[in-house]
């Protein structure tokens, strides 16, 4: 017999991630992990470092006319990247 107590385990997970202040560091690892899925091979190839600070991601790339390109697609690429991860993770993009 069930316990009216009883959670899923998905729920507690959850709730102890966001206890210690973790689920933004894997909300950051999951981007970084769909990054070519989400941007394609090309620029995911030309990708030097990734990462994520106060809701900025830090893109290099080791391409001049290639930062140029994304800047120019820097809004639409953050609505792709945020719908992507089903949360409002990105508000800007520094690209260098």
């Amino acid at each position: 017999m069930p316990n009216k107590e009883e959670k899923p385990l998905k729920e507690l997970v959850d709730k102890m991630l966001r206890a210690y202040g973790l689920s933004h560091k894997l909300d950051e690892m999951d981007l970084i992990k769909n990054w070519e899925k989400l941007v394609g091979k090309m620029i995911a190839r030309h990708t030097t470092n990734i990462y994520l600070k106060d809701r900025v991601l830090c893109i290099s790339l080791d391409s001049a006319p290639l930062r140029q390109e994304l800047s120019y697609a820097k809004s639409s690429l953050i609505q792709r990247l945020n719908e992507a991860s089903t949360k409002n993770l990105i508000d800007d993009i520094k690209i260098s």
